[in-house]
C-alpha cells in the first residue's frame, strides 16, 4: 500500500490504510469485547483503538516519516495497544485499580495469543503507557502510538466531560423554565 507522495493523506485514505493493515484484527471475535467495553468517558475501547490507529498514521504522514516507519506494524500496534479484553470500570474486587500500569502487559499477552506479531508491534504495545510504565518504546512506531494514545485519551476524556456538563446545564435550565411556568 503506497503512502509516499508529496501530498498529505485524506481522512478516507487513512481509514483505508487502517482497515487494510488491521483487517484480521478488526474482524477477530475478541474485538466484540472491545466494542462493549468503555475506555474514556463514553468512548469504547474499540472506538479508541481505531482513533489511535488513524491518528498514528496521520502523525507519520504529517511528519513525513514514511521512510522511517513500518506502516503495517504501526497500524497493528495502535489497534492492539489496549487489547486487554475487559472493561476496567467493572468492579472486580480491586485488581483493576492499577489498570494504567498493568494493562500494557495484559494487552501484549492477549495480542501474542491471538495474532502473529513482530517485536516492533509487541514492544509498541508493551511500552505505550510510557512514562507510566518504566521502559520507553524501542521503535519509532511505539513513540508514535504513545503520542497518539495520549492525545486521543485526553480528547476523549475532555469531550465526554463537556457533554456531561452540557447535559446537566440543559437539564437545570429546563427545570428553571418549568418552575417559572408553574408560578
Amino acid at each position: 500500500m503506497d503512502c509516499k507522495g508529496d501530498h498529505v493523506l485524506s481522512r478516507e485514505r487513512i481509514d483505508t490504510i487502517v482497515r487494510h493493515y488491521g483487517r484480521d484484527i478488526l474482524k477477530h471475535e475478541h474485538m466484540e469485547i472491545e466494542r462493549r467495553s468503555l475506555q474514556h468517558g463514553d468512548v469504547t475501547t474499540y472506538e479508541h483503538s481505531l482513533r489511535v490507529a488513524a491518528l498514528s498514521v496521520w502523525i507519520a504522514d504529517r511528519l513525513r516519516l514514511w521512510n522511517c516507519v513500518d506502516l503495517r506494524a504501526l497500524v497493528r500496534a495502535a489497534l492492539l495497544h489496549d487489547y486487554f479484553l475487559y472493561d476496567w470500570h467493572d468492579d472486580d474486587g480491586g485488581s483493576h485499580r492499577l489498570h494504567g500500569f498493568r494493562h500494557p502487559y495484559t494487552a501484549e499477552a492477549n495480542a501474542r495469543a491471538d495474532f502473529e506479531l513482530d517485536d516492533v508491534v509487541l514492544n509498541s504495545i508493551r511500552t505505550h503507557m510510557f512514562p507510566l510504565t518504566p521502559v520507553p518504546p524501542r521503535y519509532l512506531e511505539g513513540v508514535i502510538v504513545n503520542v497518539a494514545d495520549t492525545v486521543s485519551a485526553v480528547q476523549e476524556t475532555i469531550a465526554s466531560r463537556l457533554r456531561r456538563v452540557r447535559r446537566t446545564r440543559a437539564a437545570r435550565k429546563h427545570e428553571q423554565v418549568g418552575e417559572r411556568c408553574r408560578r
